[in-house]
């Protein structure tokens, strides 16, 4: 049963659509086509505010685009890796909200522009994203940024991805990030929890985008390994500060907040926020959903300490 009437009217409408529309399988279509899909959502993520400084490096392989709010020196950083079911998503994609979290954080926020399945398949986008961790430690203060203020965080693919570089800064035992924020992440590639059955199919992200996304990606290791479903970790006992974005009518809904709980088992200082009336993706929907707006501010306001 789909609940529109408990939508928010923005989102509301672009479910309607979805169902109208036959309720398209993403496994219907070509990776070119997702991708090309995705770049046409980018209005629904409101106007493209004025920053004071965004520039592109390229370093060591890996292209990065770094947002500057304003002239200072010794900024919070904020690391942010896109989502897109690890197939889709670039930096138009996120440019929008990147561009609100920087102005509205005070933070130096560093979009990364990891390799995408299925021309590259695991570890490459793993491997690229704690390569981009270290590579901001390392040029932080030459962009006006505080290495040792440092939060990692991204939306469904970019919050697993997130997840997964704290773990393995972890036990690498050089240096962890201040915080991680997840907005709504990919953790369980076996799709085991109840909210897939629930929330799956008729809220435009579905399980046939979430796990054809997965499955492009993990190529032939097992969706049991520990960089594929980081929800099973029994290692997360001394993470970073952890605050957890979910969605009431998404697929991801209850493994985000099972990751909660066993962090608090852990011993993890975290927080997790549901927000209601909005499905999975809904962080990029600020220009239709009022909803998206205000995370939007809550993660600013993590970041930048307020």
């Amino acid at each position: 049963m789909t609940h529109l009437n408990n939508l928010e009217p923005g989102i509301r409408k672009l479910v309607e659509q979805f169902i109208e529309a036959g309720r398209p399988s993403a496994r219907q279509q070509s990776i070119q086509d997702r991708r090309l899909g995705y770049l046409s959502t980018i209005d629904l993520a409101g106007e493209a505010v004025h920053v004071w400084d965004i520039f592109d490096q390229t370093i060591n392989g890996l292209a990065l685009r770094i947002y500057k709010p304003l002239d200072k020196i010794n900024l919070p950083i904020l690391i942010y890796y896109h989502g897109g079911c690890f197939v889709s998503g670039d930096f138009d994609t996120h440019d929008r909200q990147l561009r609100m979290l920087a102005n509205l954080g005070c933070c130096l926020v560093v979009a990364v522009d990891y390799r995408l399945a299925p021309e590259h398949v695991y570890p490459a986008a793993h491997d690229d994203a704690i390569k981009a961790a270290y590579i901001t430690r390392q040029y932080a203060s030459t962009w006006g940024g505080n290495q040792d203020d440092i939060t990692l965080a991204g939306d469904s693919a970019g919050g697993h991805l997130a997840l997964v570089t704290c773990l393995r800064l972890k036990a690498q035992e050089q240096w962890m990030p201040k915080r991680q924020i997840l907005i709504y992440p990919m953790l369980d590639a076996t799709a085991s929890s109840d909210s897939y059955k629930r929330f799956g199919d008729d809220y435009v992200i579905t399980r046939d985008a979430l796990l054809s996304g997965f499955e492009a990606y993990l190529s032939n290791i097992s969706p049991y390994h520990p960089e594929a479903s980081p929800l099973f970790r029994n290692d997360l006992k001394g993470l970073p500060e952890t605050h957890i974005l979910t969605a009431e009518f998404d697929a991801l809904v209850d493994e985000g907040e099972t990751l909660y709980r066993r962090l608090l088992e852990s011993g993890v200082e975290a927080q997790c926020r549901r927000y209601l009336g909005v499905n999975h993706g809904f962080f990029q929907l600020a220009g239709i959903s009022s909803v998206a707006k205000k995370a939007i501010e809550d993660v600013a306001s993590i970041v930048s300490n307020v």
